[in-house]
């Protein structure tokens, strides 16, 4: 039977494979010997017996979990809350799963391994501050966006086919004279090919309207939040509350987990990386990381090219040296990177929970 002093002894690695309604979480202890595999459900009742069941074993130093920003992102605020060390891991080895297979147990044990061998390092989000708000407020107006561009379509395309009348009607018109216009459209039996036409027209006005209320509302809480949480960022050039949130978005609540700009850059995926074989030293551009964030320094960059008199004059001297648009642009986005870094880093506050 172990001892109270043997279970001291112990310091506990543990990995986590997350899904919506249960987690399969297993234990090694500091020599990587597996001590327990056991499946707990999302509930907090789950997530206490879990913490419970890895103190059976001994001190916990470190949780691997696969999944921290979806199935995984209420067990990482509640060890965040316990102060235990939780580390991201990515997914399992493709090869590795071909060739000896996949389960729920094997992945919680590959995520202990992953944890404890150093091979994940990488700290997660907590997702407790301003910009986890940030992201949820940001996430609906996106949506109602496309679904505004996705009606404004339709709506052309129903003026494409509609009949003569109604077609030369709107023929030429702006898309805010569309909108009203269509609103104020009365089918007298939409039954028949035109007042069908007029009715469909009608009700997709009606429903731009309607998201063009909800994305004001979003956007008059959205705005002061992203200017309250990084006031310096938003005083940047080419920085509108949009792309300050996607950046934001991207560090998370503890930015500081990024250890350096240079690690800032790589998540943006404007960092160059090795490509060299051989005789041939080269560097590429790095095609992953957050494309979202990426998108925002283009965004940025483009801006400044139009508009900012260092950037413009970087942009001559650098074409006169035989550079293309696209090239200037991953230099750029890697330089506004840097420079945004440290905004990011100091200006993220916590919200007040008091």
């Amino acid at each position: 039977m172990t001892t109270p002093a043997t279970i001291a002894e112990v310091c506990v690695t543990a990995g986590a494979d997350t899904h919506r309604d249960t987690h399969m979480v297993a234990a090694l202890d500091q020599r990587g010997v597996e001590l327990g595999v056991m499946e707990f459900t999302t509930t907090p009742a789950g997530h206490d017996s879990m913490l419970h069941w890895l103190e059976s074993f001994g001190t916990i130093d470190r949780i691997g979990i696969e999944g921290t920003g979806t199935y995984g992102a209420g067990l990482t605020r509640f060890l965040h809350s316990n102060d235990i060390v939780v580390i991201e891991v990515a997914c399992g080895d493709r090869q590795a799963r071909r060739s000896h297979g996949k389960s729920d147990p094997v992945d919680a044990v590959a995520a202990a391994r992953a944890a404890q061998s150093g091979k994940a390092t990488a700290l997660p989000k907590t997702r407790t501050g301003n910009v986890e708000a940030i992201r949820t407020l940001r996430m609906i107006r996106k949506s109602a966006t496309r679904d505004r561009t996705s009606a404004i379509n339709q709506m052309r395309a129903l003026i494409v086919t509609a009949p003569t009348g109604l077609r030369e009607t709107f023929r030429g018109v702006t898309i805010a004279k569309l909108v009203k216009g269509c609103a104020l459209l009365r089918p007298s039996d939409p039954i028949t090919p035109e007042g069908a036409a007029k009715f469909a027209l009608r009700e997709l006005a009606r429903r731009v309207r309607s998201l063009n209320a909800e994305i004001k509302r979003v956007n008059n809480v959205l705005g002061p939040l992203v200017t309250i949480t990084a006031p310096d960022l938003i005083e940047r050039t080419g920085v509108g509350i949009d792309t300050a949130a996607t950046l934001l978005i991207a560090a998370g609540d503890n930015p500081e987990r990024l250890r350096s700009e240079a690690c800032f850059a790589h998540l943006c995926g404007s960092a160059p990386i090795d490509a060299s074989s051989g005789l041939v030293t080269r560097k590429r551009l790095n095609p992953r990381g957050n494309r979202q964030a990426n998108e925002a320094l283009w965004r940025i960059v483009l801006v400044r090219m139009r508009t900012e008199p260092r950037t413009i004059a970087y942009v001559k001297r650098r074409t006169t040296e035989g550079k293309t648009k696209r090239e200037i642009m991953r230099c750029l986005k890697r330089y506004v990177a840097r420079e945004l870094f440290k905004d990011i880093n100091n200006a993220v506050k916590p919200l007040d929970t008091q």
